[in-house]
């Protein structure tokens, strides 16, 4: 199995469900200008990441991913103890990150994609801080008494953990959310995110 990540991507949380799930497997790491070559277009015509590779199985979008890598080693527990609720409850916090919170970044991390005036994309950004802030909040309200999303270990985690360094980087207030920062200390130390962190150069 191979995955094709770009450093703090969210491809970034596959690699670390990669590193908890406990079975063989290889990254591949791609700038943002590999990404649009003529070799990587072949494996994912958008030119985004991840990607991965088993055997003669392509597959992307990052949700769809990080269920397979799951489903593969069930014994790891990501996706619960194998009932259909815990699953369902896995499911609807990566939906959560991967609909609600995720595309919240994209005006600050873009701007021009939404609107042509230069002048406005700070108060673009500005705005959009809050409106991450508020998904931010709703994590936090479900991480009371909890120290996982789902109320166990799964594959949601990591991809949480991402938004959080992204959060960071781009100067989103997080104060007050206690919860999310008792989170971002947990997944910080765990040897599978130092792992995946190391691999891809971000520590």
């Amino acid at each position: 199995m191979k995955l094709y990540s770009s450093p703090g991507a969210c491809s970034t949380a596959d690699h670390i469900v990669l590193e908890w799930a406990g079975g063989p497997f290889e990254v591949e790491v791609v700038t943002r200008e590999q990404r649009q070559s003529p070799e990587y277009l072949a494996i994912n015509p958008a030119g985004a990441v991840p990607a991965l590779r088993d055997g003669d199985f392509l597959l992307t979008q990052n949700a769809a991913i990080l269920g397979y890598i799951a489903d593969t080693w069930p014994n790891a527990h990501l996706a619960g103890d194998g009932s259909a609720r815990q699953r369902a409850e896995a499911n609807r916090w990566l939906a959560f990150v991967n609909s609600d919170l995720h595309p919240a970044f994209k005006p600050i991390f873009g701007p021009g994609r939404y609107i042509a005036d230069a002048s406005q994309y700070d108060a673009v950004k500005e705005q959009c801080r809050k409106l991450v802030r508020a998904q931010f909040e709703r994590a936090n309200q479900q991480l009371e008494g909890k120290q996982w999303l789902a109320g166990f270990r799964s594959y949601a985690d990591p991809y949480l953990y991402i938004t959080l360094r992204w959060a960071a980087a781009t100067g989103i207030d997080l104060g007050g959310l206690d919860n999310l920062a008792a989170f971002k200390q947990r997944m910080d130390a765990d040897p599978g995110v130092q792992a995946a962190l190391k691999a891809e150069g971000l520590t």
